[in-house]
């Protein structure tokens, strides 16, 4: 007898998840891995965050928060996007969740109805299309290359709307191609919007301060599509936060009720010391957080000379976030230590049993050729994870 949901069947595991599995299992047996699955910082939390939480342990702040988080962090977060973004927002405008997937969730509950279409270019990261699934929603992709930067354009959007459109979400900077959209760019996608004011903009901005070149936008600023847009950002990626799962949305009003009604249920404001400290992390600019950031596009120049030598890799130079998305189409179709290599997914598992480097397959971000690095590791990890994947790969 079939026990699960309709719901539960059609959701797939989270690749980025069974990768990472995998990786713990070989380390227990006591292989030597080195793993570049999951895109988190390896830095800790600021010295001033972790005291703030100290602190609100010892202030008693043990109780329930408001469901859309605390008035004076929802304030935080309106003054950090007027000061980063220049984007005026109301505290009642702004819900704090259990992270930024929370958030997404919220709005994509707000927004979908069974067989509503939300656009999804492609790649993305891999919980968006099993997030449209849970909602009862159809992911329309759009399909990008290496050759134009992972990115949509203005054009091929228009073509992809239809009258079941009802959201597009996408993030910039991207995980996992490290790219990002230009005001040039984003001006014509809001361009285009703006003729469909049934369609809502979802804009993952969880990487803003990781960004290399220029300087960040969000869609929201063009006026014309504000109120068509949820932008979506979080504690965890600039501030090394993963652990305290606190993430926000940023919403016309109408929409940020919704999100508070949806929260409301399923469980309700979120952890109270992390929203605590999490009012001091704000109060931090990117410049406050330059240590991290400069690290990070250290490494990435360093994985870039390294992957150049790496038979079949073609890649681009990420200008943000902190992974790698280079093309492997070369060894799909090959066979290794006896195994057919399908697709991506089949060369990342080839890759972690033959070579001991974990990373993830890009089918479920919706690239079958292309496999994700994360760079958020240390300089000696990388190095010898190039020489390893070089090693596995000349002779194929």
């Amino acid at each position: 007898m079939e026990r699960y949901s309709d719901r539960v069947n059609r959701l797939s595991y989270s690749q980025t998840f069974v990768m990472s599995n995998k990786v713990r299992e070989m380390k227990a047996e006591g292989i030597d891995v080195i793993s570049l699955t999951l895109g988190e910082p390896d830095f800790n939390v600021p010295t001033i965050v972790k005291q703030a939480a100290i602190q609100a342990i010892n202030d008693n702040y043990s109780h329930y928060s408001p469901v859309p988080g605390f008035l004076d962090l929802r304030q935080a977060i309106a003054d950090k996007l007027k000061r980063d973004n220049n984007l005026t927002y109301m505290p009642t405008q702004i819900c704090v969740s259990n992270g930024a997937k929370q958030s997404i969730m919220n709005v994509l509950s707000a927004l979908i109805n069974d067989g509503d279409e939300v656009i999804l270019p492609a790649p993305y990261w891999v919980s968006y299309d099993e997030m449209v699934k849970m909602m009862g929603g159809t992911s329309v992709f759009i399909e990008t290359s290496l050759e134009t930067d992972f990115k949509m354009t203005a054009e091929q959007l228009e073509k992809a709307i239809t009258p079941k459109t009802k959201a597009i979400l996408y993030s910039s900077p991207c995980n996992p191609s490290g790219s990002f959209y230009t005001y040039e760019e984003l001006k014509a996608i809001a361009t285009v919007v703006a003729k469909y004011p049934q369609i809502t903009i979802i804009s993952d901005e969880i990487y803003e301060y990781i960004n290399y070149i220029g300087k960040h936008i969000s869609i929201a600023e063009f006026p014309e599509i504000y109120e068509q847009t949820a932008v979506i950002n979080g504690m965890s990626k600039a501030f090394a936060m993963t652990g305290w799962r606190i993430g926000y949305s940023a919403c016309p009003e109408w929409l940020a009720k919704a999100c508070d009604k949806v929260q409301g249920q399923v469980t309700s404001g979120p952890n109270t010391i992390a929203q605590r400290a999490s009012i001091v992390a704000l109060g931090l600019t990117k410049d406050d957080l330059s240590y991290m950031i400069d690290a990070f596009e250290k490494r990435r120049n360093l994985v870039y000379e390294l992957m150049k030598d790496i038979k079949g890799f073609k890649c681009n130079l990420p200008k943000s976030a902190f992974y790698f998305f280079p093309d492997i189409s070369y060894f799909i179709g090959k066979t290794i230590n006896g195994t057919l290599i399908r697709d991506a997914d089949d060369f990342a598992m080839s890759l972690l049993v033959n070579a001991h480097v974990g990373c993830v397959g890009g089918t479920s971000f919706g690239n079958p050729n292309c496999i994700r690095f994360s760079y958020a590791a240390s300089e000696e990890d990388l190095i010898e994870a190039m020489r390893r994947i070089k090693e596995f790969t000349k002779d194929i």
